[in-house]
């Protein structure tokens, strides 16, 4: 009786992945919103009043001076703190100080008119410019929170879509395995149908070996049963290692068991040809030379066939060396060329490095005939790292090193391997 575990259906897994696909959106969404700052509450606004009293006294000045006004509405203006839209109240009547006999004041009513309406308009005007700034502000907000929607909406949308992926992914490698199985299970079932046909056909012919049929059959039975109650185990295990492995490891996995399923079906065929063998060889004790015969061809083709399949792998195993063998040469080779060409690069790099610090050498008087080493440390940019000269004259020795700075920086190879190569030289000098 079969037993095999039947896979989810398509219409289950579409609606698993619908709902988690729903569930993280909806995780998305609450942590979007609770990780937003909070709406600022609005500023009070603050109305600061004065009254005519409050003001300075005007400075006395002539008659004849016409900026009077000007100088009180100014000091009014610099005065009057406003922040919102104030109330349009009849100014109020001031009385007015007499002249003084020497020298005559100026208008002080006229000019406390003038600067409150001076005030007035500056208040107006920062009221219109807060307004324009508060509604700057607000568009400011509303993109934010359209582009936090936009977001929150893509996110679902790619939720949804990739939930939708996966579900018709999974279902497709449903279908697959199933075809499998089925294509598996037929052709056991197939084998097993025709052994039971020889198997009652040899019994008709000759009921002088019922015994040996019995043999087999309950053989094949027990075979039968074991590659049962194997299929019904490792149904299971697959079941039970695809809902925990991933992607990337249902490879992997498909591979371990298609291995196993051939490991499997190798040893049913080894305890087949086990079964077939010791019927041959009782009935090669019993009777018939044509058992023994038939024993023979039998034992003579698997020979040929286990030496065709081991030529065949020796003759892979021999073709697998011999590439590595041919690929491994050619690598070294390459590399044996490519070290020398950054040899011969670095050389002419170094003979470069030589000839130019030479040509910025100053010589020092009177060190003719003395004699310098100076070996060169430089960086991957050419800038030099260290200098260290060797001489007896510390004037030759100076020069030396003041001429290697000086011609800094060299050129350094464009080839990583010639560069690290030319880091260092060693160059001689003869003061002539």
């Amino acid at each position: 009786m079969k037993d095999f575990k039947q896979p989810p259906s398509k219409e289950k897994t579409i609606a698993l992945g619908f709902t988690v696909a729903i569930h993280v959106v909806a995780i998305t969404g609450l942590l979007f919103l609770g990780m937003s700052k909070p709406v600022e509450p609005p500023k009070q606004i603050k109305m600061v009043l004065i009254t005519p009293e409050d003001l300075p006294p005007p400075e006395p000045v002539p008659l004849q001076q016409t900026d009077s006004a000007e100088t009180a509405h100014e000091k009014v203006a610099e005065q009057v703190q406003q922040t919102a839209e104030p109330s349009v109240e009849p100014a109020p009547v001031i009385p007015v100080v007499p002249p003084s006999p020497i020298t005559p004041k100026p208008d002080t009513n006229k000019a406390v008119q003038e600067a409150k309406a001076e005030a007035l308009r500056q208040a107006e005007q920062q009221a219109a410019e807060k307004a324009k700034a508060d509604a700057a502000e607000k568009a400011k907000v509303d993109a934010a929170n359209k582009a936090k929607a936009d977001a929150a909406n893509k996110a679902k949308a790619d939720a949804a879509e990739k939930a939708k992926v996966d579900a018709a992914n999974k279902a497709k490698a449903d279908a697959a395995n199933k075809a499998k199985a089925d294509a598996a299970n037929k052709a056991k079932a197939d084998a097993a149908n025709k052994a039971k046909a020889d198997a009652a056909n040899k019994a008709k012919a000759d009921a002088a070996n019922k015994a040996k049929a019995d043999a087999a059959n309950k053989a094949k039975t027990d075979a039968a049963n074991k590659a049962k109650a194997d299929a019904a185990e490792k149904a299971k295990v697959d079941a039970a290692n695809k809902a925990k492995a991933d992607a990337a490891n249902k490879a992997k996995a498909d591979a371990t068991n298609k291995a196993k399923a051939d490991a499997a079906n190798k040893a049913k065929a080894d305890a087949a040809n086990k079964a077939k063998a010791d019927a041959a060889n009782k009935a090669k004790a019993d009777a018939a030379n044509k058992a023994k015969a038939d024993a023979a061809n039998k034992a003579k083709a698997d020979a040929a066939n286990k030496a065709k399949a081991d030529a065949a792998e020796k003759a892979r195993a021999d073709a697998a060396e011999e590439a590595k063998a041919s690929a491994a040469k050619q690598a070294a080779e390459e590399a044996a060329t490519k070290k020398a060409e950054a040899k011969k690069i670095a050389s002419t790099a170094k003979r470069d490095f030589e000839n130019k610090v030479k040509r910025a050498w100053d010589i020092p008087n009177g060190s003719s005939g003395q004699k310098a080493t100076a070996r060169v440390t430089l960086s991957d940019s050419g800038a030099v790292q260290s200098v260290i000269v060797n001489s007896s004259d510390p004037d030759m020795k100076a020069s030396v090193e003041a001429a290697v700075r000086a011609a800094a920086p060299y050129p350094m190879p464009s080839d990583p391997d010639a560069r690290r190569e030319a880091r260092t030289f060693t160059s001689s000098f003869t003061a002539k």
